[in-house]
């Protein structure tokens, strides 16, 4: 019918009849996109998180409610009301006890995350605003280099009781790239990075040692060229591709190692060379134990031996807290490396 009546109609008639068809089609289409939609409102409030987490720590709402200061009666009616807003049982009620449902486990792991997050969030904002709580999220681009934080921490704390050092074990790969990202505060590092958006105040130096097994032959050696590694095996952190060792000694000197192994932890490396599987470069107080107990030698390399420096890394916006200005001052004063023995 549709059909015929356009194909009778002439002129302006007709046009009309065109702009009233397609506006007809599309605000019908529209409005099955909408309909088709889903609401992306979030039901749940923060109340409801603290429930689940509470819930799922204790094993029992009885026991959450003590924990949260909510009474009982109070506790299962905003429980009721958070699995009816998701339409799903989030507890089991095997008894006495509450278990986690499939659907409960995936929420509170979100829970943990959210509440994590605003808790940080809050004790930021208090620090910023002058208050004494708050957060310094620490990372290092070594898992083991946190040796300088008990003597660091034992006068933070006097200063600062309430304020908490995290530390941030996810971002020790990329430190940098994680507080460019917010993830972190501060970030020890030994690379000299040249970045606009980033503060670096000097920390300390330790010196970096030729790791041996007693029964390699050079362990008899006063020191070691870097010409005396061609054909070693390296063992070093991961990303392999960032050895110290290879960067800045050994493909400067035009020298080739047979091949470079990737290791993330110090006491592997440490056994792997004892076990005269490679060699290592390493920073004297890593390995200072080892070598007393006789299971690996270290030797300086060349006469005057390879030294670094380590960086205090944080971002230039925005305004520092006094906190964390505190932290990396004391850092930069109290760093217990080679420097300081």
């Amino acid at each position: 019918m549709l059909i015929l009546l356009l194909i009778y109609l002439r002129g302006g008639a007709e046009t009309d009849v065109h702009r009233f068809i397609y506006r007809t089609d599309h605000n019908q289409t529209t409005r099955r996109k909408r309909t088709m939609t889903p609401n992306r409102d979030v039901r749940l409030e923060i109340r409801h998180l603290k429930l689940l987490a509470a819930v799922a720590e204790e094993g029992s709402v009885t026991e959450a409610g003590r924990k949260l200061h909510v009474t009982q009666s109070a506790l299962s009616h905003q429980l009721r009301d958070a699995e009816e807003k998701l339409g799903t049982a989030l507890f089991l009620r095997l008894g006495k006890k509450m278990v986690l449902t499939p659907a409960g486990e995936k929420l509170l792991v979100s829970a943990r995350k959210v509440l994590d997050e605003l808790r940080c969030a809050e004790a930021q904002i208090e620090g910023l605003n002058g208050g004494t709580r708050g957060v310094v999220r620490v990372s290092t681009e070594c898992y083991t280099c946190y040796h300088w934080l008990p003597p660091v921490l034992k006068k933070f704390q006097v200063k600062f009781p309430r304020v908490e050092v995290d530390i941030v074990l996810e971002a020790t790969a990329r430190p940098i790239a994680a507080l460019l990202e917010g993830k972190i505060d501060v970030a020890v590092t030994s690379s000299s990075v040249r970045n606009k958006s980033l503060r670096l105040t000097p920390a300390c130096e330790d010196e970096l040692m030729i790791v041996l097994s007693p029964k390699h032959r050079l362990a008899s050696s006063t020191y070691i060229e870097p010409r005396d590694l061609a054909g070693e095996t390296v063992l070093c952190y991961p990303p392999k591709e960032e050895s110290t060792l290879m960067l800045k000694v050994m493909r400067p000197a035009g020298i080739e190692p047979e091949r470079v192994l990737g290791i993330p932890l110090t006491e592997s490396i440490v056994d792997m060379v004892a076990a005269g599987l490679g060699i290592a470069f390493l920073a004297h107080w890593a390995i200072g134990t080892y070598v007393h107990a006789g299971k690996i030698v270290a030797r300086p390399l060349s006469k005057s031996g390879f030294r670094r420096r380590w960086y205090a890394a944080t971002l230039r916006s925005g305004t520092a807290t006094p906190f964390l200005t505190e932290f990396v001052n004391l850092l930069a004063r109290t760093c217990s490396l080679d420097s300081h023995n």
